[in-house]
């Protein structure tokens, strides 16, 4: 495949991945602390290490989190200030998923962490009804292909899905991609392109596994979807919605005004308690009628 534009293959060549790693962990830098009274505990669901993050799981509703950071930056400990909200928020206790990153394992080693994440869960006797999938930028598009996974795989569907700025497609092709660059001061074209480089290395963009815009949603769970008007991924959540309308499947598609790309990092902002309020009401709403 053809995947590299002529403008980035010039004298020095192209960024590293060191140069891609660390353009994240700025991003990351903004996310602030984590809420005081928050529990961070390491964990292991089958063979994928992660860490719990408020209840330990068991029996009850639980958030199966996805890290954002590209697919090749990120840790559970890099978002803790981020799951730690959504969990304070929810009072739902989440699995934060430690899965491989690229380029030293790729495409689809994080989907593959995440399905058996998903089946150690429903091994230990929790009702997939009574799990949420979650996750931020690549994290939401990820939340999104294991979802088609466990359909694929006839396992129970989870309760829901929820997704912040969510990157569900590599092919880079939405038109906020172009509209929206000036507008992102968090993101930009050139560094999501060189983590789906990475993280893809020769399979198809379009692949829904890697994109999930590109599947079809038919038998998904209920969604939610959150992002700020002024990031390049916008699109991406809108597609997300179109395929959840074009599945009949129920679907709230949250694009806010004057916001950016994970506007809820700051927690002082109005529109991120309106968004994390948002998102908790709807995981409690989705993951509590087997909890008893």
């Amino acid at each position: 495949m053809a995947f590299w534009p002529q403008n980035l293959t010039q004298a020095k060549g192209p960024p590293g991945i060191e140069e891609v790693r660390a353009r994240y962990a700025s991003l990351f830098s903004r996310f602030g602390v984590p809420p005081a009274a928050m529990d961070f505990t390491p964990g292991q669901l089958g063979p994928i290490h992660g860490e719990w993050v408020g209840a330990l799981g068991g029996p009850g509703r639980t958030l199966l989190y996805f890290h954002g950071g590209g697919f090749v930056a990120g840790s559970p400990e890099t978002h803790r200030p981020l799951v730690g909200r959504l969990v304070e928020a929810s009072g739902v206790g989440a699995f934060s998923v430690k899965y491989r990153l690229a380029p030293e394992c790729f495409f689809p080693s994080a989907v593959r962490d995440g399905i058996d994440a998903y089946r150690a869960l429903l091994g230990r006797g929790v009702r997939g009804s009574s799990i949420v999938l979650a996750g931020d930028e690549a994290g939401g598009g990820l939340a999104f292909a294991i979802a088609l996974a466990v359909r694929n795989a006839n396992l129970e569907m989870p309760g829901g899905i929820v997704a912040l700025s969510p990157w569900a497609d590599l092919s880079l092709s939405g038109l906020s991609m172009l509209s929206n660059r000036k507008s992102d001061s968090q993101l930009d074209w050139e560094t999501l392109f060189l983590s789906a480089r990475h993280y893809l290395r020769k399979s198809n963009p379009c692949d829904a596994y890697a994109s999930p815009a590109f599947a079809g949603f038919h038998d998904f769970p209920p969604l939610m979807v959150h992002a700020g008007a002024h990031e390049i991924l916008r699109d991406d959540a809108s597609k997300l919605g179109d395929r959840a309308a074009e599945a009949q499947v129920p679907v709230s598609v949250e694009i806010y005004d004057g916001m950016g790309h994970l506007f809820q990092a700051d927690p002082a902002r109005n529109e991120a308690k309106v968004s994390l309020s948002r998102l908790a009401q709807f995981i409690r709403a989705k993951s509590s009628a087997l909890a008893a």
